[in-house]
């Protein structure tokens, strides 16, 4: 409590005791006695979206017809860890942009750009005008994540429900279809962590061209030792 309060105060933050009740009113669950009252992010429409500023090697992550608001929080942790500059997502049949999912964000969609659209095909039209490569994950796909080349940005990744996973119109407007390959008795994994992986084992893995930095020390070593 004491690391809260310093903290409280280096951000300027106004903290209020009250009474435990009023805690238990706001309906959190597991508040440990601390609740941050913060206001709610406010969500571009599809007009914001189509004009916003995108740097030329962008990250952006759209997901189609994810219900479930731990699994849109989720979504956003993994998307916004990655650096994707935005989240798209349908106005309709969508899990909303509630405290269960910030949540579940883990404050991630606090700091994260999100678009509602009421067609995706039509914002995926926009996005790949814009120069963006759409990358679909689909569990039919032939390629998976680890035969399939990085995928060159502007990006776009779709990731789809569980269970019906992308819709036909989303599915025939990406570029290419990846899946992710499955070793165990299990047949998928659920829309966040898919997107997770996708992101971090595919998108963000570093190609031939453009060695780690990691690697790149190796061979100086390497070479002092004249191995």
């Amino acid at each position: 409590m004491r690391e809260l309060r310093d903290a409280a105060a280096r951000a300027g933050v106004r903290i209020e005791w009250t009474e435990r009740g009023a805690v238990d009113a706001l309906h959190v669950g597991d508040d440990q006695g601390v609740v941050a009252v913060v206001d709610r992010p406010r969500e571009m429409d599809e007009q914001s979206f189509a004009t916003m500023p995108l740097p030329e090697d962008a990250i952006v992550v759209v997901l189609d017809g994810i219900m479930d608001p731990q699994n849109f929080g989720a979504s956003g942790r993994s998307a916004e860890a990655a650096g994707a500059a935005a989240l798209v997502a349908r106005e309709r049949r969508a899990a909303p942009l509630t405290p269960a999912a910030v949540r579940a964000s883990a404050g991630a969609l606090l700091h994260l750009s999100v678009a509602r659209v009421t067609n995706l095909s039509r914002a995926i039209d926009r996005l790949k005008r814009r120069g963006f490569w759409v990358v679909g994950l689909d569990h039919r796909a032939q390629a998976s994540i680890y035969d399939a080349a990085v995928p060159p940005r502007p990006l776009a990744i779709v990731v789809g429900a569980e269970g019906s996973g992308l819709s036909r119109l989303v599915r025939d407007r990406c570029d290419v279809l990846v899946s992710i390959p499955m070793a165990g008795r299990t047949s998928s994994l659920n829309a966040s962590a898919a997107l997770a992986v996708a992101l971090f084992g595919y998108v963000l893995r570093p190609t031939a061209e453009e060695p780690s930095e990691q690697a790149a020390r190796e061979r100086s070593i390497g070479r002092a030792r004249g191995d």
